[in-house]
């Protein structure tokens, strides 16, 4: 069984349980989180006594989004190419999770925001703890959200409550979350709920349980492809801003922003 440097990888029966393990930045991805996530996807993919996957973290957050202390999104130590990030990082999680044969489904403990919120979303099924916080907060540090959130947000809530969403950075909580059918189930104890549904997924023909999700795929995404690339070119266009710039600083100095529009 491979090792991973970010997250724990254990089968529990006929489930693969990925759990993301960065407590200490709220499960922040830098480059190995995403790689090792990915790895782990494939890794359950091609086990043939591996029938779900459920992915859960570590700590009090789910996934905050994208560790702002890497280099290569860090514009405080000189310009970035955020465009190449989501093209060769986050772009790839979404299409790990999306591609898997296997269904995923996510056990949401605690806060999820920025691309940790694109993660989840992604993911198959989604069991969330009561009250949790789900967050864009791109728009507070000079950006757009990414990672396939676009087109999520909008299928599900619609332009004009997407719009207020991703730009005025109010969470939305695990019961709001429930009404607008972005997650399935809220429990007190989402992990064990992620794992009692994954036993009876378990349970069914993995011929029909991957071409049911692939057909509601094709009928509900088929566009997909194109938000994500779109998504690539306007973030690497921001990601240049001297706004995202002023962004990440307040951020790291826990400050409020200072946006000029540059």
């Amino acid at each position: 069984m491979t090792s991973f440097e970010t997250i724990k990888y254990e089968p529990k029966g006929a489930t693969a349980l990925i759990t993301i393990n960065r407590p200490q930045v709220y499960n922040a991805l830098n480059v190995q989180g995403k790689l090792d996530i990915i790895s782990a996807i494939k890794e359950a993919n091609k086990d043939s006594s591996i029938r779900s996957i459920v992915l859960a973290a570590e700590g009090k957050a789910f996934c905050s989004g994208q560790d702002l202390n890497d280099r290569s999104v860090n514009a405080t130590k000189g310009p970035v190419d955020i465009g190449h990030t989501i093209e060769t990082e986050w772009n790839p999680l979404i299409a790990a999770i999306k591609n898997s044969e296997k269904l995923i489904i996510a056990a949401i403990q605690g806060v999820c925001a920025g691309a940790g919120l694109s993660v989840a979303l992604a993911t198959d099924l989604k069991v969330a703890a009561p009250g949790v916080r789900f967050i864009s907060g791109f728009s507070q540090i000079g950006l757009a959200p990414d990672a396939g959130m676009s087109f999520m947000l909008v299928r599900q809530m619609g332009y004009t409550k997407a719009l207020e969403f991703a730009l005025l950075g109010k969470p939305l909580l695990s019961e709001q979350m429930l009404e607008y059918n972005f997650i399935s189930r809220i429990a007190e104890e989402p992990l064990s709920v992620a794992l009692e549904m994954a036993s009876e997924i378990n349970n069914l023909a993995p011929l029909s349980v991957k071409m049911v999700k692939k057909n509601l795929q094709y009928a509900n995404e088929k566009e997909l492809g194109e938000v994500l690339n779109r998504e690539k070119y306007v973030q690497r266009f921001l990601g240049f801003s001297q706004d995202y710039k002023e962004g990440v600083s307040a951020f790291l100095e826990k400050r409020k922003p200072e946006f000029k529009g540059l």
